[in-house]
């Protein structure tokens, strides 16, 4: 089989919040895709924040070990832009194209992307067509095409007549009431804008008869720009979708529960693929898990957040049935400013959000208490569980040098962040680091 072409379709802030994985959020054409492919129900993401998600995606390391530990508008930069995904394409024979939003660079050219579509916005009103465009036959093959959705980040469209709040649910972080229902309404709008753009360039892909020469693969970077989600070490905020289809035996509908983490992709398309595989990737091939050869690609997954609009090191580490979340810098209170602004923020703040205790340690039972809410640190029965989890967190620190290991992180030059006291991301106080600063 010839290199097939790759097609990377991408939100913002969507989390697993789609119909293929049972959430009542229409998205028809998302769900024919997981009947067609492959979905992993228990995928998540490196780090629930933007540019570090997307950067180990596409380099297969994690945040840490490429040097995305923050926001790439924000002043973050990659170690080494050659290890980004389609620059690697780009070397093996690909040519590589860029749609809409890309959060890893000032320039993404740096990237090793070819060709920039040029688009109005990034919205999936400009982006989709545009895609669409591309993907008529007549581009040179095998190619790479980035496809970004500024969908379902914040601020949420109106919520149409389809939406009507007083008959939705809010996440599960979040308590049933107008205000928060109103809130989902517009995700939900959202959501149904990002489903009908993903849905036309797979229809374009169908029509120019590429489909079946063509790796499609569907993520989000994290969870829902909702307290307690984005920005969190919760599954509410590392859980992603994450759906495969193509040559190479992503196909037949199939639904995965194994564990399985964003670092995964990079090394699933370059064997799928029949490319070598770099040495320095971190994540592993999914293709022994579809083709039945392993049944557990990973025991434990690990996730991490540094910078988002403020400083908040944590670190995390999830087996099947356990959680354990470290904070680092010594705070005892929430960071707001990593919080988008919305309703469901105005709701928390304003019965007592800024003032609750947040502990250093966490641990969660994940089969008694899913939502991830009572902490089990300092219990008893559970202390030998606590232990064995920080074990395995220092030794993946260790393995991969993380550099919390050495204290605290270093801010580069040039990077802005807001006060870790703040309220709202980018309204005002934040300090530009004109010099290497360590936090």
């Amino acid at each position: 089989m010839a290199e097939p072409n790759i097609l990377y379709l991408h939100s913002h802030d969507t989390g697993r919040y789609v119909s293929p994985y049972g959430y009542a959020v229409s998205t028809p054409y998302l769900e024919q895709f997981a009947r067609q492919g492959v979905l992993f129900r228990q995928a998540f993401c490196a780090n629930p924040t933007c540019s570090p998600s997307r950067a180990s995606l596409l380099t297969g390391l994690w945040p840490h070990s490429n040097g995305m530990l923050g926001l790439a508008h924000r002043g973050f930069r990659l170690n080494d832009a050659q290890r980004y995904l389609a620059g690697v394409l780009k070397s093996a024979g690909y040519h590589t194209a860029l749609c809409g939003v890309q959060h890893e660079a000032g320039r993404p050219e740096e990237l090793g992307y070819e060709r920039v579509l040029q688009t109005a916005s990034t919205y999936a009103v400009h982006v989709a067509p545009t895609a669409a465009a591309f993907l008529n036959g007549t581009e040179p093959e095998p190619f790479f095409l980035s496809v970004g959705f500024f969908e379902t980040h914040r601020p949420f469209p109106s919520p149409t007549a389809a939406d009507d709040p007083r008959y939705l649910r809010p996440p599960a972080p979040l308590p049933d009431m107008p205000e928060t229902r109103r809130d989902m309404a517009g995700f939900c709008s959202s959501v149904r804008i990002l489903d009908d753009g993903i849905g036309r360039v797979l229809a374009a892909l169908d029509a120019a008869g590429l489909a079946e020469r063509t790796i499609v693969l569907i993520t989000s970077d994290h969870g829902p720009a909702f307290p307690a989600m984005k920005c969190n070490l919760t599954d509410h905020g590392l859980g992603v979708m994450l759906m495969l289809r193509g040559p190479g035996g992503w196909e037949g509908g199939r639904v995965m529960d194994a564990m399985v983490s964003h670092l995964d992709v990079a090394p699933t398309l370059f064997e799928t693929a029949g490319l070598e595989k770099p040495a320095w990737l971190q994540g592993f091939s999914l293709l022994p898990l579809l083709r039945g050869e392993v049944t557990e690609p990973h025991d434990v997954i690990f996730a991490e957040t540094n910078f988002h609009a403020a400083y908040e090191p944590q670190r995390c580490v999830r087996t099947g049935r356990y959680k354990y979340i470290r904070r680092y810098a010594g705070r005892e209170r929430p960071v707001l400013p990593n919080c988008d602004a919305g309703k469901s923020k105005t709701v928390w703040l304003e019965h007592g959000w800024s003032e609750r205790h947040v502990a250093r340690e966490e641990l969660f039972d994940l089969v008694f208490d899913p939502n991830e809410c009572h902490n089990l640190i300092g219990q008893p029965d559970y202390a030998t569980v606590a232990e064995e989890m920080r074990r395995r967190l220092h030794a993946w620190q260790l393995q991969t040098q993380d550099p919390l290991l050495n204290g605290r992180l270093i801010v580069p030059a040039g990077a802005v962040l807001d006060p870790v006291d703040g309220i709202d991301p980018d309204t005002g106080g934040a300090i530009r680091y004109e010099h290497a600063h360590p936090m």
